[in-house]
């Protein structure tokens, strides 16, 4: 690993003699920077780095929701230099962060995969102290709670797989360091996703799913990490199993969550099983599946269509997931410089209310706010009545005022994970029963 990246070589390049940051200077170095260079306005490390901004680019792969074309142009706007994005599905992403290394330079992954990429040293620990909106991030990701009360969900809790004790560790810290495997972004509380025009009464368990009447009308999610937590959310509810951990399953949890899933599916319970979001779309629009595993996201853009859906709030809580930007263990130089600089700003605001609007939330949430008014603000977090129309942040209408958020606010839909999204130490086992189950 590169050892650039430590405070002591990097801090004649964090300010200026002048007292300008470099995001300051990064802001107007393709407007000014000819004229402060000829000038000699701008010395040292600065003048190189505004001679060479423009021919930085920083590939980043992770999945379609978070790898989004404007937040690349936002960032080129900002910081001056380029993004180059790619997005795969989960499998994908996993198996490229730790087949490929050298193929990307950013890694925007879920805590879960990160599980699986970070011991295998693919990647390097960041430093926090690099960053000037690290005591912005959510406690979520620090202590894995939001107040100090409250109970750490199942599953791979972000925190526990969010530090690593030094900069050369590729094991994880149990408690929080100045390394974070990932310096997080986003996440969410997902639920089961409904078509409250045709399901014919009220959706209040995850056991629903599992209901005769939907026969044939029902799905869940085919990426197996996810879709294990999904049916083990559904089995418990239906008071089947107990699970002493379902993040972390023994071989015969999941061989009776398994067992139970495939009966159901032998049973036609199942319409189809989605991969993609594109997939959980076209399905509850077309009114092929009433009740399914659905993302946030998808169940607006079946809204935006004029067909109902609701993100039900179920009374067994929620599976949640996060997301964040890691660093490929050979960047350095004023590539890694650029990279740092770029998941800083991806913390200050700009990229937390483009999120936010989606449905999803900012892992810095108070630097989004004052990117948003105060009726989206209140709408999608603090689970207001809209006052006007809600749009995306492509500028279409989302929910027309009088609206209120599916599940409340971010306190009261954060406040019922139940689990999070997981790798088991079984993991390998579980993947092998999982696809015993979709082609059975």
């Amino acid at each position: 690993m590169n050892d650039n990246h430590t405070p002591e070589n990097t801090a004649e390049i964090t300010t200026t003699s002048k007292g300008l940051t470099r995001r300051k200077l990064l802001k107007g170095a393709a407007s000014v920077g000819a004229v402060a260079l000829g000038s000699g306005a701008i010395t040292g490390f600065p003048m190189i780095w505004a001679q060479n901004i423009k021919n930085i680019t920083l590939r980043q792969f992770g999945t379609g929701v978070s790898n989004l074309n404007a937040i690349a142009d936002k960032c080129k706007e900002d910081l001056g230099f380029n993004l180059q994005l790619t997005s795969l599905d989960s499998d994908s992403v996993t198996q490229r962060a730790v087949t490929q290394p050298n193929s990307y330079d950013i890694a925007d992954i879920e805590y879960w995969i990160c599980k699986k990429v970070f011991p295998s040293g693919a990647m390097q620990p960041l430093d926090v102290r690099r960053l000037t909106n690290y005591d912005k991030i959510s406690p979520l990701f620090i202590t894995g709670k939001l107040t100090d009360d409250a109970e750490i969900a199942q599953g791979t809790a972000p925190h526990t797989v969010g530090f690593v004790p030094d900069r050369n560790a590729t094991v994880f810290a149990d408690q929080p360091t100045d390394w974070m495997t990932l310096i997080p972004t986003i996440y969410n509380a997902d639920t089961l996703g409904i078509r409250p025009d045709l399901v014919g009464r009220p959706i209040t368990s995850w056991a629903d799913i599992m209901d005769l009447a939907f026969k044939g009308q029902t799905s869940i999610i085919n990426i197996p990490s996810i879709g294990i937590m999904d049916a083990a959310m559904i089995c418990e509810a239906m008071g089947e199993i107990t699970y002493a951990d379902k993040g972390n399953m023994t071989r015969e949890e999941i061989d009776q969550t398994i067992e139970i899933m495939k009966a159901a599916k032998r049973d036609g319970q199942f319409r189809a099983f989605w991969k993609t979001f594109d997939e959980s779309v076209n399905l509850m629009a077309s009114g092929e599946v009433l009740i399914q595993s659905m993302w946030s996201p998808a169940v607006a853009a079946v809204r935006s269509q004029g067909v109902p859906c609701v993100y039900q709030p179920l009374k067994e809580g929620y599976r949640a997931w996060g997301g964040g930007l890691g660093l490929a263990s050979h960047l350095s130089g004023m590539e890694l410089d650029a990279a740092y600089e770029y998941i800083d700003w991806y913390l200050s605001g700009w990229v937390g209310a483009y999120l936010n609007r989606q449905g999803y939330y900012s892992a810095a949430p108070e630097t989004s706010r004052a990117h948003m008014s105060e009726d989206e603000w209140g709408f999608w977090m603090q689970g207001r009545e809209a006052q006007g129309d809600i749009v995306s942040p492509n500028g279409d209408v989302m929910e027309q005022a009088g609206a209120v958020r599916d599940g409340g606010s971010f306190e009261e839909r954060m406040g019922s994970v139940a689990c999070w999204n997981s790798v088991m130490d079984e993991n390998q086992y579980m993947v092998r029963k999982w696809n015993e189950f979709i082609v059975s």
